[in-house]
């Protein structure tokens, strides 16, 4: 492979995990679809052996993927929750009113910038997706539709407009050029302004054998130590770290100008640094040793599914996210083993998954079919999906968490 690390520019030679082949994890299809050619591209996620940043090849253009989009934030109430909370915190952390400007770069159908809103709070979303957009817009929050990176950053500062506080939630994976878009915080950030950015943690992801959060629409996968030094190449210190239980297992980063004195680094990311050290992540070999336990759930999954099947008995599954669809995907799952799954959202209902073509239904066919098992695939929502879908227990229904290992609950 001669892809250059989108931080550094160094070679991509050390691979951290080969989901062999699969197509873009959120390019759900219609009826009319299923038919047609479907495109697979190499699911494989490098490491840089000089910046240590993990990431995948680009085979589509952020362009392709991202301008008409299927995920909408508002249809987690535990995502909502968090949201809220967090713009509170905020508000009250960094003193936030009226005469202040908060931006969320990524902000989706309002799901964030809705809190700040109703604070009277002057917000601004930056949004890709012109469908998602829409959404947000009806709801009354300002939101421009593109790319965000130095470009838009430029017009809005020319424009008079800098961010107090800059948000990016689950935005910064999701990004192919790195650089472009973290020099365009530095240039869009007022001088005493905040950033946060959330994202799922590397160490997370390799401790909880989270592999089927790597898919095409993440491009890059950050440590502490990784995310560190890509700020700082464009001007910008991580002055505080917390530990989130978000998709099982984020950061939240908190950043400012590197020559701002008054936010003091705290102590929080010397210890997570050193976290992260103590587990190899500071150390190119310390990334080898993930795929053998990537190959060991993919064989308890499939055991359990034939074995399930060649008893009579019934699999559906819960949910409809992207990494539900590269675990489907790289372990092979069609409906002779699962029969369909259902997704809250109605964007997804009525259309198949990517890949492997099960069918989407509202959360009412589970009701109606009374399936023996229910495979959680969005299992970073394991508790939120057990209590809604309970009733399953009137048939002696069970639920199964295939990651970080199988459990049958």
């Amino acid at each position: 492979m001669s892809t250059l690390c989108r931080h550094c520019d160094t070679p991509l030679a050390q691979s951290f995990c080969d989901l062999g082949m699969s197509p873009l994890a959120n390019s759900y299809l219609s009826a009319d679809q299923l038919d047609r050619r479907e495109v697979f591209y190499p699911l494989h996620a490098y490491v840089c052996s000089e910046c240590l940043l993990v990431q995948l090849a680009e085979f589509e253009s952020a362009e392709f993927i991202f301008t008409d989009y299927l995920y909408f934030s508002s249809y987690s109430q535990s995502w909502l929750d968090h949201a809220r909370t967090y713009a509170r915190d905020m508000t009250t952390r960094l003193r936030l009113d009226s005469s202040k400007q908060v931006i969320e770069i990524a902000s989706n159908d309002g799901y964030l910038l809705q809190y700040f809103v109703e604070s009277g709070i002057p917000s601004l979303g930056i949004e890709p997706a012109e469908n998602v957009a829409a959404v947000a817009r009806a709801r009354g929050i300002d939101t421009r539709i593109g790319f965000f990176g130095t470009s838009m950053a430029s017009k809005l500062v020319g424009e008079d407009v800098r961010a107090d506080l800059l948000v990016g939630n689950n935005v910064l994976a999701h990004v192919p050029d790195l650089n472009d878009f973290v020099a365009g915080m530095s240039i869009v950030l007022a001088a005493d302004g905040v950033i946060t950015m959330e994202f799922p943690h590397l160490l997370q992801l390799i401790e909880h054998n989270q592999f089927d959060t790597i898919y095409h629409e993440h491009f890059s996968y950050f440590s502490l130590l990784s995310v560190t030094r890509v700020f700082a190449a464009h001007g910008l210190r991580v002055f505080d770290v917390e530990q989130l239980p978000t998709h099982g297992g984020s950061l939240r980063i908190h950043a400012c100008h590197s020559d701002y004195p008054r936010h003091i680094t705290s102590r929080r990311v010397r210890e997570l640094l050193e976290v992260e050290q103590a587990a190899g992540l500071h150390l190119a070999d310390g990334y080898t040793a993930f795929p053998d336990r990537v190959k060991r759930t993919k064989r308890a999954l499939l055991e359990f599914l034939i074995d399930a099947r060649n008893r009579g008995l019934t699999t559906a599954a819960y949910g409809a996210p992207a990494k539900g669809n590269t675990l489907l995907n790289y372990c092979g799952i069609r409906d002779d083993l699962l029969d369909y799954t259902v997704d809250r959202s109605p964007h997804k209902q009525g259309k198949f998954l990517p890949g492997t073509h099960l069918p989407i239904y509202a959360p009412d066919h589970i009701r109606e079919t009374r399936p023996d098992y229910l495979l959680i695939l969005p299992w970073n929502l394991q508790d939120e999906v057990v209590q809604d879908m309970s009733y399953i227990r009137e048939w002696s229904g069970k639920f199964v968490v295939p990651v970080p290992e199988l459990v049958v609950l």
